[in-house]
């Protein structure tokens, strides 16, 4: 599976984790974006991390949700295929939209996991009840997070993710 080293509290604290909120640039994609006159043409997602959110609302019911600071289309396109309601585009202040998420779905913050790879994640970290990062992250990013996986963005970062939880949920009793 994964050569990740897991917090020692991980399948405890995992299994109250009801939201999985992630960035876009640098989690589901490698960060790079195709441009042309008319702006954003497209980019790149991995089809195995789209496999991980369908795996994380069949198996465990957690819910995956994007906080992005970009307007991207790509994006809009892809959350529609993978039936993401919780989608936010133009998220400048993250803290902010993440505790309206938070607060509109009556959750707590430890029922909260957050992905993200960039030091405008940095305030969401702090409101999760867990965090975590794509193994090609900002060493920012890397000191504060309770997760460093071994997938880089775009590349099965979020997929490894998704199947550590499930992992954990089902080796709980």
């Amino acid at each position: 599976m994964s050569n990740v080293r897991l917090p020692s509290d991980w399948s405890e604290r995992v299994q109250s984790i009801k939201l999985l909120l992630t960035d876009c640039d640098g989690v589901l994609t490698d960060g790079g974006v195709y441009y042309g006159e008319n702006g954003e043409v497209m980019k790149r997602f991995n089809i195995r991390d789209g496999m991980g959110v369908e795996r994380l609302r069949n198996l465990a019911g957690i819910e995956t949700g994007v906080v992005t600071g970009e307007f991207s289309p790509s994006l809009v396109k892809r959350a529609e295929k993978l039936g993401i309601a919780e989608l936010h585009l133009g998220a400048k202040d993250k803290e902010t939209v993440v505790r309206g998420i938070l607060d509109r779905l009556r959750l707590s913050p430890h029922e909260m996991l957050y992905i993200g790879d960039d030091i405008n994640d940095l305030p969401a970290f702090a409101i999760a009840g867990l965090s975590a990062c794509p193994g090609d992250a900002e060493e920012a990013v890397k000191a504060e997070v309770d997760l460093i996986l071994s997938k880089h963005g775009g590349h099965g970062a979020f997929r490894e993710l998704a199947e550590l939880i499930l992992s954990a949920r089902a080796a709980m009793p």
